[in-house]
């Protein structure tokens, strides 16, 4: 075949997935370029927090933290249940150090321990309370120089050019209530001042973690092409051999892979007839916080040559609201604010709202519940931050006019503003606050798990109960929303794409939200996509070289 353009390795898609996956090439003597469908880099990896869920690497070992190898698969065979074939999660935990040592010989990869931030279910044998998951360092993206408006934006960079860790931000949320938030709002009163002198573009969490692999990439030689979407794969005697793309700088490109091309550009979250034909009633609509480019292209591209898939009904679930400009904000510290119950058009709660998000929203779900109402008091709204609208700081009149945020000076005026029966909503209201003086859940058991207190309230008996008692009150419509879709490609241990009949399609790989999810219907903790992504895009690279 004629080629425009021929490497060793063409990798789809510009997020930790597929960065890695290059850099693994580069350290295996291979040539590989990167193809983003976007105008940014970074995929929804730079939209996200940035952690990394990957048990026993360099960093937690640096620090004396080392797992036992039948602790963590312990931990992901209880939390998969029995969904996953064990050769893929063995191929997950045995590998995943070595991914960290090989991105580490950059010298722009720099980590730190996202100390305290639990696995998603510690209470199950084998999980952690204090946490397995690192972060990126955060960097000051004016090193990327020419490539610097190439970043793709994400949620986290805060006015003034504050900018604040994952693990930071915990404290940050409760600077009206602790030591350590004080603190922390002092050194991001410091960061703000010296910033207007030093004039730095600090990015941290998923945006730094781009940031540092773009450098890598660039240290390496590695091309990456923006605005290129993939089309078609290109098949000869039954093995995937290069791509056919459509660049908006180039025109249609054919390139070739000697070795591999490798599908890590993300799941169909933004495709409206995938969201339709897979995902349950409830998720139709798109309240995604995934990137855009998102529309399931390496699925299909898949799909037509046969291959089979699996998880297609499940999705890396969040709940969101919706802000008046458009974008899904998504619920994360929020849902653990104490003086809040979230309940049902029936005016009832239906379970732990504290919950890791995608177990909250299976919950949703299974329980047809939609919409649901985030209902808070004036000692929440004064105390803790809600959908990046810091505590005190009235909620945009743009919410109220959505109808996205209604406000009462009674329980029974909000009730009827938002539409559920008074008497029910006050009855839940009333049961809630004696278990605030109990400081036990009877109904649900919040507060029960070292991930539900994660962002609680540390001085109050119960870190995530406390009384609704103070008008006015809040009622916020809070919607499915998702990260991205984790049904995808199904692959093995290599990450090679298996067709339906269970063969392998010779020279295609995927990885990341392309592929079905090695955490089967659950999430491990922070970072549970971004760690797999890596990894499984490492390990294609490596079974890819060996062919």
């Amino acid at each position: 075949m004629t080629w425009d353009e021929e490497y060793d390795v063409v990798v789809v898609g510009s997020g930790g997935g597929g960065m890695a996956a290059a850099l693994t090439a580069f350290h295996e003597g291979l040539s590989s370029v990167v193809l983003e469908k976007g105008s940014k880099f970074g995929g929804s990896t730079a939209i996200s927090g940035g952690a990394i869920w990957i048990p026993n690497n360099p960093v937690l070992k640096r620090l004396g933290h080392d797992d036992s190898r039948d602790s963590i698969l312990t931990y992901l065979t209880k939390l998969t249940e029995g969904t996953i074939d064990p050769v893929r999660l063995e191929a997950y935990v045995d590998n995943g150090p070595a991914v960290i040592e090989l991105l580490e010989r950059s010298k722009w990869m720099k980590w730190t321990w996202m100390k305290g931030y639990p696995d998603y279910h510690p209470e199950l044998e084998g999980g952690r309370p204090m946490g397995r998951s690192i972060e990126s360092v955060a960097i000051d993206t004016r090193k990327l120089k020419e490539d610097e408006k190439a970043q793709r934006p994400n949620s986290l960079k805060g006015p003034l050019g504050l900018w604040i860790t994952g693990r930071e931000y915990k404290d940050l949320a409760m600077a009206k209530r602790t030591w350590a938030g004080r603190r922390a709002s002092l050194v991001a009163a410091w960061r703000v001042s010296s910033n207007a002198v030093i004039r730095r573009h600090m990015a941290t969490g998923g945006r730094a973690l781009a940031a540092r692999l773009r450098l890598s990439l660039k240290d390496a030689g590695i091309p990456l092409h923006l605005r290129t979407a993939l089309t078609e794969l290109v098949v000869e005697n039954g093995r995937v051999v290069g791509v056919v793309v459509k660049s908006k700088e180039r025109g249609d490109l054919r390139i070739g892979a000697r070795k591999a091309v490798l599908l890590a550009c993300g799941g169909f979250e933004h495709n409206a007839q995938m969201r339709e034909a897979y995902l349950p009633e409830g998720a139709h609509n798109d309240f995604s916080s995934g990137a855009q480019q998102n529309t399931g292209d390496g699925i299909l591209a898949g799909q037509a040559l046969g291959a089979a898939v699996s998880l297609m009904d499940d999705a890396w679930w969040m709940p969101s609201i919706r802000h008046p400009a458009g974008a899904s904000v998504p619920l994360v510290s929020e849902r653990a604010i104490p003086c809040s119950v979230i309940v049902t058009t029936e005016g009832t709660r239906f379970t732990n709202e504290s919950l890791p998000y995608v177990t909250f929203v299976h919950a949703q779900l299974a329980g047809k519940h939609d919409p649901i109402w985030f209902v808070m008091d004036a000692k929440a709204r004064s105390r803790y931050p809600f959908a990046q609208v810091l505590p005190g700081v009235p909620f945009s009149k743009a919410y109220y006019e959505a109808g996205v945020i209604h406000r009462a000076d009674t329980l029974d005026g909000l009730a009827a503003s938002i539409g559920v029966p008074a008497a029910a909503l006050q009855q839940t209201v009333a049961r809630w606050n004696g278990f605030a003086a109990s400081g036990v859940d009877e109904d649900f058991g919040r507060g029960a798990s070292a991930y539900d207190r994660y962002y609680g309230d540390p001085t109050l008996k119960n870190p995530c109960i406390d009384t609704i008692d103070k008008g006015p009150f809040y009622g916020i419509r809070v919607e499915i929303g998702d990260l991205g879709t984790k049904g995808g490609l199904v692959t093995d241990e290599n990450g090679q794409v298996q067709r339906t009949d269970g063969t392998a399609i010779e020279g295609l790989y995927a990885t990341g939200n392309a592929a079905a999810s090695v955490m089967g219907p659950e999430y491990a903790g922070p970072g549970a996509t971004i760690g797999p992504a890596m990894v499984f895009g490492y390990l294609a690279v490596k079974h890819a070289a060996q062919r």
